[in-house]
């Protein structure tokens, strides 16, 4: 298991990370041979991040000081209150070690001490192993799947009262 720390960035800190992350882990998930460039993974991120002053960049740290997962998180524009967790990534030489666990643990109280009263968040429903994870925390189906607008694929929302 790869011990993290999760802690929240500092402005603009381990964006370039998150992104790249976020561009590999896409890339492991749905067989692409050619991982996004930074160019395009960068602004993705980043538009979470700019979103709102609430938007929240969580990081795990592993013990060299490496960026190894992240969740980004931006408050939902009709409901304030409620957490969107927008992207949550880990690289995938570390899938199976315990990062995202240890993520989806500490994201309850990172919210929370952030003024969130729910967090809600989107998965495609042919990812059976996010989905038992996000489960094995908590999480809830809210509301009924329906098609990506741009992949298609079915996804499925899930909530957590925080």
């Amino acid at each position: 298991m790869t011990s993290v720390h999760i802690r929240v960035a500092g402005p603009g800190e381990h964006l370039d990370e998150a992104a790249t992350i976020w561009a590999e882990a896409t890339a492991a998930r749905d067989g692409d041979a050619e991982v996004a460039p930074l160019s395009v993974a960068r602004p993705i991120i980043q538009r979470v991040i700019e979103n709102s002053p609430r938007s929240l960049l969580l990081v795990a740290v592993d013990g060299s000081d490496q960026v190894v997962g992240f969740a980004a998180v931006a408050p939902m524009a009709e409901h304030e209150s409620t957490a969107d967790i927008r992207y949550l990534a880990v690289r995938p030489r570390h899938w199976g070690g315990g990062v995202a666990r240890q993520l989806m643990q500490a994201l309850p109280g990172l919210l929370a001490t952030a003024g969130f009263t729910h967090g809600e968040l989107d998965v495609y429903l042919d990812n059976p192993r996010a989905i038992k994870l996000y489960e094995s925390h908590g999480w809830r189906p809210y509301g009924d799947a329906s098609p990506h607008p741009r992949s298609g694929r079915l996804e499925q929302r899930y909530r957590l009262d925080l």
